[in-house]
């Protein structure tokens, strides 16, 4: 009886190193994914996001700080870009019934192709930054905006022109390859709208 009673805190303890290694696990899994979480219930009221996602209001209030662009216009082109879904991407192209790949590489919840997000890393010293981090891609965001001011003279603020340099690259607003595409400059006026829609909400529940 003592042989067995004495194996049974053993086991116990074995049992609860074992729990501990796989939280660690799934904390460092976390922390490289981004915590990928699900989107606001309400997106489109940025008092109403912020207070389900407390967490997303500091880190949009750091990056703002950080680059000069109002929090209104960053989360307005992330709802564009990803409706606030962490692992969004460009659907798949088809061949009959055989899907083949993506449109692009976009991903996560800024829609930032592989090559854009490489140099972000390289540029910014995030060289850990995801995609599927909110906190990450509203960095990111903000970051380009800053980027669209230094090269192509947009104000950090102006939510048209920005979208604009956001979806076309500097080089494509450059050479204004957005002045035939219709589609686009209906939805930057929509991502326009809607950036004075979240500033104006803002005003009743910012600090």
């Amino acid at each position: 009886m003592v042989g067995f009673n004495s194996a049974i805190p053993n086991q116990s303890a074995q049992f609860a190193r074992r729990r501990v290694a796989l939280a660690m696990l799934l904390l460092i899994a976390c922390l490289l994914g981004g915590c990928a979480t699900t989107p606001p219930s309400r997106p489109d009221d940025l008092c109403a996001i912020f207070s389900e996602k407390p967490r997303w209001h500091k880190d949009a209030l750091k990056a703002s700080r950080r680059y000069g662009s109002s929090i209104p216009v960053m989360m307005s082109i992330m709802y564009q870009e990803s409706r606030f879904v962490s692992d969004a991407q460009p659907p798949f192209r088809w061949f009959l019934f055989i899907p083949r790949d993506r449109a692009s590489s976009a991903y996560g919840y800024p829609q930032a192709k592989d090559e854009t997000w490489d140099w972000y890393q390289n540029q910014s010293g995030h060289s850990f930054a995801s995609r599927s981090s909110f906190a990450d891609s509203i960095d990111f965001i903000g970051w380009y905006n800053a980027q669209t001011e230094r090269r192509n003279g947009v104000r950090r603020n102006d939510a048209y022109h920005l979208y604009l340099a956001y979806h076309e690259g500097h080089g494509g607003f450059q050479r204004r390859s957005f002045s035939r595409k219709s589609w686009l400059k209906n939805t930057a006026r929509t991502v326009s709208a809607r950036s004075a829609n979240y500033n104006r909400q803002y005003q009743r529940c910012k600090p």
